[in-house]
């Protein structure tokens, strides 16, 4: 039994969808549709079974014998809103429930491969995966940090895999409940269609008018991640996963006014709200994914928008 928690989710569900695509017929979606226009991700996909993610946790805890017919765990799940401030709710959803589905594949030798962030990284211009380079930004960033070094501390001498994947800024398929949490490929197509204009911050930390970089990635890519390391049951460890090339925000609207074949873009204030908390660039070092095996190739922006936006015209 393959389980992806977050399964409804943008990553979780095309990681569903990928597995599916694979041959897999036992694959349990495990999330919280207390958002139910979640559903629609995936309303397609014959999974095996559905949970919900506090049912799942229980049944883990008390039921004797529960779970042990799971090969993997692929932990999606999380609260992913940079913008959410509570941190005792963050703390709970991401960190707290993290840490149970850790221990239950150690103790029972599951795959356990889940989702950590570029965002542990915060304002740092270094993104290799060493503790001097992380600094998150917000109390998100932080739980993910939070975990990755419980993980390095109980994990270390695990007799089974674990595997953190740090996530850049993914874009594809079924992101559209996320609301402005959604990529802004997702937000400069809409903006397209509806206005006939893509708008991108001015310039800001010395950066010119859309040029602030970030290490845009096709969640295509990061599904084929996933799926190497579910692959490779040996290769443990907590790798980036991004493109390693940064691209601008002007890189990325031109991408989807290329596709349409019209449209403009006009820049706007940066906002105040996000001055201190923003990442003007990202970039992910893939010196240690490379080193585990991993050969995935990314696609550049280019390539990757058109591909999302031909899937979901």
């Amino acid at each position: 039994m393959h389980i992806v928690t977050g399964g409804a989710g943008f990553i979780g569900s095309n990681l569903v969808r990928t597995l599916i695509d694979r041959g897999c017929d036992d694959v349990v979606v495990v999330d919280d549709l207390s958002d139910g226009h979640k559903f629609a991700n995936i309303s397609d996909l014959n999974i095996a079974d559905y949970l919900d993610k506090d049912e799942f946790l229980d049944r883990l805890k008390t039921e004797a014998g529960f779970g042990k017919d799971v090969s993997a765990i692929l932990h999606q799940g999380a609260c992913s809103e940079t913008t959410e401030w509570n941190g005792r709710f963050m703390m709970q959803n991401n960190y707290s429930y993290s840490k149970a589905l850790l221990h239950h594949c150690l103790e029972n030798e599951i795959q356990f491969i889940y989702a950590s962030s570029a965002a542990v990284y915060g304002g740092s211009k270094e993104f290799v995966e060493d503790p001097l380079f992380e600094n998150p930004l917000n109390v998100y960033g932080y739980s993910k940090i939070l975990f990755d070094r419980y993980v390095r501390r109980v994990a270390e001498n695990a007799t089974s895999q674990v595997v953190g994947l740090r996530y850049f800024n993914v874009y594809g398929a079924n992101e559209q409940h996320k609301g402005t949490m959604a990529s802004v490929a997702f937000h400069f197509n809409n903006q397209i269609r509806e206005a006939g204009e893509a708008k991108l911050f001015a310039g800001t930390d010395g950066y010119e008018d859309g040029e602030q970089l970030r290490d845009f990635v096709y969640v295509d890519d990061i599904c084929g991640v996933n799926l190497w390391f579910l692959d490779n049951p040996k290769a443990s460890g907590i790798f980036n996963v991004g493109t390693g090339r940064a691209q601008s925000f002007n890189d990325v609207a031109n991408a989807v006014i290329e596709w349409h074949g019209k449209g403009k873009i006009r820049y706007v204030p940066f906002p105040e709200h996000l001055q201190g908390a923003y990442q003007s660039f990202t970039q992910a070092d893939l010196t240690e994914l490379r080193k585990s095996g991993c050969n995935v190739e990314f696609r550049p922006v280019e390539v990757g928008v058109k591909e999302y936006l031909d899937e979901i015209a």
